[in-house]
């Protein structure tokens, strides 16, 4: 893929401007406008580095996802939960590495109706190892340091927060 031109001047800045002159200044356009921007930025990064695997950034997650687990296994219904994705989105993923021979799916026995999906020794490899080049390249962030990584997270959380992706009591829970 080739890499775009860089502009003379910065198109989300410009929008900014022209959005003041015409309805009044909303900062947060050009917050969204940035955030936006940069998801495609690190997502087009990072897929790039785990493309390689035969995986897509959503896949590696699954893979780090089953890797937490004690077992090496999760419910489907349970990687959907911690994925925050809907159950079609987890079974599509979960298919694509079941056919890449990175996990094994089965009946659960504790549910007659779930369906257990579990790491294979290959896709422990290949999370190794995607993991070990992901964390090289700094997961694409590697323009911010420790703390401004820190910070970025700290903004984002109310956001998540309000979206209730988690009640804010459960911070310290495993």
């Amino acid at each position: 893929m080739a890499k775009p031109l860089s502009l003379p001047f910065d198109p989300i800045a410009r929008a900014d401007e022209l959005w003041k002159q015409r309805w009044g200044a909303v900062p947060s356009m050009a917050a969204i406008t940035s955030i936006m921007r940069a998801h495609q930025i690190l997502l087009g990064q990072v897929d790039a580095v785990v493309k390689p695997y035969g995986l897509t950034f959503a896949r590696y997650e699954a893979l780090v996802l089953l890797t937490f687990s004690k077992a090496g296994e999760l419910p489907m219904s349970k990687i959907g939960e911690r994925l925050m994705v809907h159950p079609t989105s987890v079974t599509n993923t979960v298919d694509r590495l079941v056919t890449a021979g990175l996990v094994d799916k089965r009946p659960n026995p504790n549910d007659g109706r779930g369906t257990l999906a579990s790491i294979t020794d290959k896709g422990r490899g290949v999370v190794e190892s995607a993991t070990r080049d992901l964390m090289a390249m700094d997961f694409g962030l590697g323009v911010y340091d420790a703390e401004e990584c820190g910070q970025i997270f700290d903004i984002l959380r109310p956001l998540r927060v309000a979206a209730q992706d988690f009640a804010e009591a459960d911070e310290d829970a495993p």
